[in-house]
């Protein structure tokens, strides 16, 4: 009995291995600080010298750009309270977003599907933009547009897999409910 004590305690605490890649993604958030940085930059030439046609496209980069933070920080949230440790400090905070601590595994699988579809949508409205009043689609946007439809599917299946896992807990519960009546 030592023996799978001393296990179940070392694999316990390998948990702990993940904190440091929580914390390579807060290093890219910097990252993506800088790049927004240098996109707004650009916007606001576009702004001043360029067309409304570049300005847009910058603008669209910046959407993207958010998008791809907030995807970050629900991971660096959701992943280290699901599997490594709670964040004290963030409950004790009245700044702490409502869906901090409420998403499971299930959650954050759609959160992320969801946010590469819209980042995506993003991406494939850059290429249409981008087209200009040209007759003929790249090859590289066929493949957007391929790539969006199975995140589009893949969202969808993951949707209804959890409907369906959901359904049979729920059933699950009302039938051990029912035995405990009969009892």
């Amino acid at each position: 009995m030592k023996i799978s004590h001393a296990l179940e305690k070392v694999l316990f605490q390998a948990r702990w291995l993940l904190a440091p890649l929580y914390l390579g993604l807060v290093g890219v958030l910097v990252l993506v600080i800088y790049r927004f940085g240098v996109e707004f930059i650009k916007l606001v030439s576009h702004t001043f010298m360029g067309d409304g046609h570049d300005f847009v496209l910058d603008l669209l980069a910046l959407l993207d750009l958010v998008l791809l933070a907030n995807l970050i920080l629900i991971v660096i949230f959701a992943g280290y309270e699901n599997f490594v440790s709670r964040i004290d400090e963030a409950h004790e905070s009245v700044d702490r977003p409502h869906w901090m601590g409420t998403i499971d595994f299930s959650g954050l699988k759609m959160k992320l599907i969801g946010s590469l579809v819209a980042i995506s949508v993003i991406e494939l409205l850059k290429d249409f933009i981008s087209l200009n009043g040209v007759e003929e689609v790249g090859e590289g946007t066929v493949w957007r547009v391929a790539i969006h439809l199975v995140f589009v599917i893949s969202g969808v299946l993951f949707a209804v897999m959890d409907f369906i896992g959901d359904r049979h807990k729920s059933e699950a519960r009302i039938l051990k409910k029912s035995e405990l009546y009969k009892e």
